[in-house]
């Protein structure tokens, strides 16, 4: 929507913590042509979006395609009544930064004066329905799956069983990146949850009352820190075809990737020293110490 030369997004899903208003304020500037600072989210109002969801690494390849479709729209009506105002055919309005304009000339027309004259009937071509504003919903035709590899070297004291991360490695297909920052600090808050779930959490109960023990952050272990190494992250995308902005799902890759390569790091060092095979989830220094010594 445009409101006092702004545009407002109204989108059906939320932020929670992914850099998503960033991102699709980025998108608008980039296929618009306005500043960022010119553009307002609007985020989980159910007054205003009847239906909408946050999960499932959709946030770009579905919300954000569907948000990139309505550009176009817009793109294409604004185009239709930029060349109904500067008295010209369609075909010679080209659209680029922000204006549209006819190449050769100097006729041209911000975004903003075209959203403003769509409100007046009388500067309306015949057939088209009043104001710029556009509504778009996005069923995707098909999935998007990203790809990459987690390598782990890790370091066991034998005397006390505590598992040190020495190294860690990944390389991740994402198809087409929108903003390098907020998809290597994504990957970076998924690989330490992973390790979470590796190394330290854990829910228990007491096997006599039923009584949960970890109920609170004094007592449910969680990655500091000091537990985290420096991660090597970097990307090999190709563009996904599954829709047009090349993107794929990035929200899971982290915390997909970590356990299995942290786990099967702390096995192969196991195997080497006592034989073993598998341990189970989370390796405290307590259960790895005991695998260590059999017992």
């Amino acid at each position: 929507e445009f409101k006092d030369e702004r545009i407002e997004l109204v989108m059906g899903n939320q932020e929670y913590g992914t850099g998503l208003v960033t991102s699709y304020k980025q998108l608008v500037s980039d296929q618009l042509g306005v500043d960022p600072d010119r553009v307002d989210v609007i985020m989980g109002d159910t007054d205003r979006t009847p239906s909408g969801l946050s999960g499932g690494s959709r946030a770009l390849a579905v919300a954000g395609v569907a948000l990139y479709e309505a550009g176009r729209t817009i793109i294409g009506k604004g185009t239709q009544l930029a060349a109904h105002l500067l008295e010209v055919s369609a075909q010679d309005v080209h659209f680029a930064d922000g204006v549209f304009s006819v190449p050769g000339t100097d006729l041209r027309l911000d975004i903003f004066a075209v959203a403003k004259a769509a409100h007046d009937p009388a500067k309306l071509p015949g057939g088209v329905e009043p104001g710029l504003d556009t509504t778009h919903h996005r069923v995707p035709p098909a999935q998007t799956f990203p790809n990459g590899c987690h390598i782990v070297e890790v370091e066991i004291e034998p005397d006390t069983g505590v598992v040190a991360i020495e190294r860690y490695t990944v390389v991740d297909d994402f198809g087409r990146t929108i903003n390098p920052l907020l998809l290597e600090g994504q990957v970076h808050g998924g690989i330490v949850q992973g390790i979470g779930q590796a190394l330290l959490e854990h829910t228990i109960y007491d096997t006599d009352s039923g009584q949960l023990l970890s109920g609170s952050f004094m007592d449910y272990a969680m990655p500091r820190a000091d537990d985290v190494p420096f991660l090597a992250f970097s990307t090999h995308n190709v563009p996904s075809t599954a829709n047009p902005l090349g993107v794929k799902g990035a929200g899971e890759a982290g915390a997909v990737g970590a356990p299995p390569a942290v786990i099967n790091a702390i096995v192969d060092a196991l195997h080497r020293r006592v034989g073993l095979r598998h341990i189970d989830m989370p390796a405290t220094p307590r259960r790895v110490w005991e695998m260590l010594n059999g017992i």
